[in-house]
């Protein structure tokens, strides 16, 4: 099996655009196939560089590796469409020369006018076929006389039937498809021309993509059969749509995988829930690492419904990752996020070594790793305190406490959680407190909020004198 993830650079990539490639990986995985990355980029007054390179970033995030294409190589070298235009030339002109193919000399602006007629009249908007009338000699009278034309293939009579792999078999009739051009007037091609000849150079056996391109695809078709070729096998994976039933779009939220990835989803998280998008292993199985899907992946089990993109699942899943992560590896991956909050730098070994002993305090308070950041800002930073905090030290028994814990904890001979939970209790006890009445003073004055990781844990790895010079500091500005 050859498959291949096909995106046009302009823009991000979109997390039904992820789901494609990874149902493309996951078949090319386990059939020792190959899964071969080509960038389409014709369309060059949209297309960038940034975004190649930030669609690779995301794949490579995602561990979707591929065999051939971009900074990889391979035999069908290059894998940008904007190196391979004598390729769509030469298909083209064959096409012409058969007599498969014909020079269109409308204008768009008379394309344009023509479809708003017949639409005004209850007709197809179909194009006329006017140029295909013209006789050979006016063709190249108009050709010599340097009139602009596109190229057009000429859609023969009859129907186009084939097995899609996920909706079964679907039939179009050849005559709701329109000459459809295949070079424009500069002499660039048009997407169905491109494909179509890439898919073919570069034996592509199955495509696999969004339901979106299922009306192209008998254009495509008759492509592959004019040049003299069998077409692969298709596949046209259900839509992913929000919520409301509308299909996922930035008006629902962040549908990039970038965002996704800079908020601290974990990717193995992210492979496992898009996987289940339109895909199941059975009735009741959820979280599964990649071993499992790539072992399973059919596109058998795929539905042809729409899936509904559920962003609390998303969260759920992704907190499950989380908490199976040992100490060392959450700390790992925690640790990038607080170099980029600018709270340490990223060769501080040191304080890796206090997040590392922090990391069994957040595992199971953070749903995605861009919360440690707020969880543990106190240990590495002066904190301010928390408008919403505040109040809590307004509290007219909040000055009491305070004074009572510092003198506790400058008493203790051991500064450890254990022995500073017992001290701060029996504080507690003597002043008449519960503990939430006498703990929330302290743990605003340590940490700045009203939720943090465990109090007493907290305060030992920040050490008795930054606790109380903290309780100090708060006592002032009562």
């Amino acid at each position: 099996m050859r498959l291949r993830f096909a995106p046009s650079p302009t823009g991000y990539l979109h997390v039904g655009g992820a789901r494609t490639a990874l149902y493309n990986w996951l078949l090319a995985r386990r059939h020792q196939g190959s899964f071969i990355l080509r960038i389409e980029d014709t369309d060059i007054s949209r297309s960038t560089e940034e975004a190649i390179q930030a669609i690779m970033e995301d794949l490579r995030w995602l561990g979707l590796d591929w065999d051939e294409g971009p900074e990889v190589g391979g035999r069908h070298f290059p894998y940008r469409q904007t190196g391979r235009y004598a390729l769509y030339r030469d298909a083209a002109m064959r096409l012409l020369r058969d007599g498969k193919a014909y020079p269109c000399f409308c204008e768009p602006e008379e394309l344009a006018e023509r479809r708003r007629e017949a639409l005004k009249e209850g007709r197809s908007p179909m194009y006329d076929r006017r140029c295909l009338s013209l006789s050979e000699a006016e063709r190249e009278a108009r050709i010599r006389s340097g009139i602009p034309y596109a190229l057009r293939f000429l859609v023969p009579e009859g129907e186009v039937t084939f097995t899609d792999l996920v909706r079964g078999e679907i039939t179009f009739r050849n005559r709701d498809i329109e000459d459809f051009v295949l070079l424009r007037s500069d002499g660039s091609a048009t997407y169905n021309l491109a494909v179509v000849v890439d898919d073919l150079d570069m034996e592509i056996t199955h495509v696999v993509r969004g339901d979106d391109h299922l009306s192209n695809t008998p254009k495509q078709i008759l492509l592959y059969r004019a040049l003299g070729a069998e077409p692969p096998a298709f596949a046209h994976l259900p839509m992913i749509v929000a919520r409301d039933g509308r299909p996922l779009s930035k008006r629902h939220g962040d549908v990039s995988v970038g965002s996704f990835r800079e908020k601290g989803y974990l990717p193995e998280a992210m492979v496992n829930f898009l996987a289940l998008l339109g895909w199941s292993l059975d009735d009741s199985t959820t979280i599964m690492d990649r071993r499992t899907l790539i072992e399973n992946f059919s596109l058998e089990r795929v539905s042809s419904k729409p899936a509904v993109w559920d962003e609390d699942k998303l969260l759920w899943m992704n907190s499950q990752y989380i908490m199976a992560l040992g100490d060392r590896e959450l700390a790992e991956r925690v640790f990038p996020f607080l170099v980029r909050a600018g709270l340490v730098k990223d060769d501080d070994q040191k304080a890796f070594e206090v997040l590392l002993k922090a990391t069994p305090l957040l595992r199971e308070r953070i749903k995605v790793l861009g919360d440690a950041v707020h969880l543990v800002r106190f240990l590495f930073q002066e904190v301010d305190i928390e408008d919403d905090a505040r109040t809590v030290l307004e509290d007219e028994v909040s000055e009491r406490v305070l004074r009572e814990a510092g003198k506790g904890l400058l008493e203790l001979k051991e500064f450890t959680a254990p022995h500073i939970e017992t001290t701060l209790r029996e504080m507690a006890e003597r002043l008449g407190l519960k503990p939430r009445q006498a703990f929330q003073p302290i743990r605003v004055a340590i940490t700045g909020r009203k939720v943090s990781p465990p109090l007493f844990e907290s305060m030992e790895l920040l050490g008795r004198e930054r606790c109380l010079q903290r309780i100090a500091r708060a006592m002032e500005s009562l």
